[in-house]
Order: C-alpha cells, then structure tokens, then sequence
C-alpha cells in the first residue's frame, strides 16, 4: 500500500524522474510555458511554485538569505541562467501575489497513445 507517499512514480527510475523534473522545470521557467502530458505537469508543478515562493521570500531579506535561497534553488536545478532567471525576473512578477503561479490548460488527448496532454504555463501579473 502506498499511503501517504508523496510524488508521482511516472515509471521511471528515481533518477531518472529527477532528472525529467529538473529538466521541466527548467524549461518552464525559460519559456513560461510547456506542453506535456499531465501527470507530468501535475508531478512539477508543486516544485515550481515552491522554487517561485522561495525566491519570492528572498526579495526582501538579508543579503545571505538570499545567498542561501539561491543556493537552494541551485541544488534543485543547477543551472545558473535559469537561477538568475527565477530570482531577477519571475519572482518580483509575482511579488503581490500569494500563491497560484501556475496555470493548466487541457489539450485533449495524444494522438499515439491518447495520453490527456496539457499546456503548464505561469500565470501573467
């Protein structure tokens, strides 16, 4: 039985299924928006408003919390571009805001294998 276990398996290995969401995550903060399947975008979706809360605290803090946060989000994604990204322009977007950076829009089914597909994209401020 798997109660109370947190996280979507998506039948991959556990690096595997770590190494997809980094690489979503990364994508979705470059591009604002990705279309994926939507257990996907339901399994990154947590951790990227988690990584956008972070650095939406960090705004207004000491010089070293905001050190740390980055090296938080750092250890997340390892990608120094996307960090800059995250903390410099999509953090103060949503700075008046108090959750909810996400938004999903349904697509319909693929056509191979007729997986629900979804557009995961943040919400504009």
């Amino acid at each position: 039985m798997r109660h109370h276990v947190a996280g979507y398996k998506l039948n991959r290995t556990k690096g595997q299924r770590i190494a997809l969401r980094r690489v979503l995550i990364k994508q979705l903060f470059e591009n604002n928006r990705i279309k994926t399947t939507k257990a996907k975008a339901k399994a990154i979706r947590g951790d990227a408003e988690k990584l956008i809360t972070l650095a939406k605290n960090s705004i207004n803090s000491s010089d070293i919390e905001k050190v740390n946060a980055r090296r938080l989000a750092a250890s997340t994604l390892a990608d120094a571009d996307v960090i800059k990204k995250l903390f410099d322009d999509i953090a103060p977007r949503f700075e008046s805001r108090n959750g909810g950076y996400t938004r999903m829009l349904k697509l319909g089914l693929r056509k191979g294998d007729s997986s629900e597909m979804v557009i995961l994209e943040l919400v504009e401020e």
